[in-house]
């Protein structure tokens, strides 16, 4: 994969997968898996399938990204934590029916302990 980039990822709502294919992110791999997984509060998908694709999408060299709505993150959020690579990098995005909670965000909670009110001035 030297000659090509690496993929995002998407774990969300159907809204969310949806932007981002018409955004052009849809890839399958060479074994026909897509780099996608939609998410709905009435499908029959739970947390077991859940925390099964996010750990392929881990192990797969083509992945660069993995973008997850926040509120899908919380189903998961122990295996979300035992990841500690830099890449895939693992971001939690809003969705539409889901605000951004700045609080329960890891990467932002680390960022905060980086900084002092004094960095900030």
């Amino acid at each position: 994969m030297a000659d090509r980039g690496k993929l995002i990822a998407v774990i969300g709502d159907e809204d969310t997968v949806t932007g981002f294919l018409l955004g052009g992110i849809g890839e399958l791999n060479k074994n026909r898996h897509p780099n996608f997984l939609v998410v709905e509060k009435d499908t029959t998908i739970n947390e077991i399938e859940i925390e099964d694709n996010f750990r392929q999408f881990l192990n797969r060299d083509d992945i660069g990204i993995i973008l997850i709505n926040q509120c899908i993150a919380e189903m998961v959020r122990h295996a979300l934590d035992a990841h500690q690579r830099s890449i895939p990098a693992v971001l939690e995005i809003p969705s539409k029916e889901h605000p951004y909670d700045a609080a329960k965000d890891p990467i932002l909670c680390r960022a905060k302990g980086m900084f002092t009110a004094e960095d900030l001035r």
